[in-house]
């Protein structure tokens, strides 16, 4: 019989340690700035020949909840998400809690194209989508061969 003892806590440990790697090595976009494990609001990231489209999934908020602003090609996304109340009953502990409580910041880096005068954001069934509009400039186009 083996000494060796490995307990469950070691294996949960290198799985932790294994989802990070994994993050640095291709798990996010490097256009955001808060690339951590489990950064709240979780978004995406993709664009239309028009626009830079983001979603920030933020469920159970308002949009009275974000502050969203542009500057220097940055988007930021800020805000609070306050505490549930566990009821009214007294002798609720609460001994557990996986939902995100407190303030958050997300800062994503826009690409040169990007036009900080065309923006629209709207909330709506727990999502924040924002939508930069890109310059004519950058515009995909056809060129006409003579």
């Amino acid at each position: 019989m083996s000494d060796l003892s490995i307990g469950a806590d070691l294996f949960n440990e290198l799985d932790r340690v294994q989802r990070q790697v994994a993050s640095l090595f291709g798990g996010f976009p490097s256009s955001i700035r808060s690339g951590r494990f489990g950064a709240f609001p979780p978004v995406n990231i993709g664009a239309t020949d028009n626009s830079i489209e983001i979603v920030a999934f933020a469920a159970g908020l308002s949009p009275d909840n974000f502050e969203v602003s542009i500057d220097k090609g940055l988007l930021t996304i800020s805000g609070e998400r306050p505490a549930m109340q566990s009821g009214d009953d007294p002798e609720v502990r609460l001994y557990a809690q996986e939902r995100f409580v407190g303030t958050f910041r997300r800062v994503v880096e826009l690409p040169q194209g990007a036009d900080p005068d065309k923006v629209q954001a709207r909330y709506s069934n727990g999502c924040l989508s924002i939508s930069v509009g890109k310059r004519e400039a950058s515009k995909p186009r056809a060129i006409a061969v003579q």
